[in-house]
């Protein structure tokens, strides 16, 4: 009788986990049952997806001295390789992670008013360098200046 209690409270237990949990403790490949059939079809697999996700990062680390979104490109590779390796899996896991902790970082008030007033003071010493450099050269362009 216990027996049925215990699966019947495993499987309550099991409803109440939220699905984002579940789907995070899931490691491994994403791959389509019939490709995982054959290891050969599946390393073949495992390739593609490796050039692909290879190439989305070469493009983004080359899009970081460019225009372009950079970091969101190579975030993107990463994707692309976690849908079949566990190392990659593990990577945007703790990169969620850490982008949400700072996120959370940011929205603190405490924090949010320390920034507000460092940029205020910032954007006063510019504005103070900047009058002065009017007041004492006139509206003239560094490289124009003759003394």
């Amino acid at each position: 009788m216990n027996t049925g209690s215990d699966e019947r409270g495993q499987v309550a237990a099991a409803a109440v986990e939220p699905p984002a949990a579940k789907a995070e403790q899931e490691l491994g490949s994403k791959a389509p049952q019939f490709i995982k059939k054959s290891r050969a079809l599946h390393v073949s697999w495992q390739v593609g997806v490796f050039i692909v996700g290879l190439a989305v990062v070469v493009a983004g680390i080359i899009m970081l001295p460019l225009p372009g979104p950079g970091w969101v490109v190579i975030f993107c590779g990463m994707a692309i390789w976690a849908t079949e390796f566990v190392w990659a899996q593990l990577v945007l896991r703790w990169t969620k992670r850490k982008v949400t902790e700072a996120a959370q970082r940011a929205l603190d008030p405490r924090v949010r008013r320390r920034n507000i007033i460092l940029t205020s003071i910032g954007l006063v010493i510019v504005a103070v360098l900047l009058g002065i450099y009017v007041w004492k050269f006139g509206i003239v362009m560094p490289w124009k200046i003759n003394e």
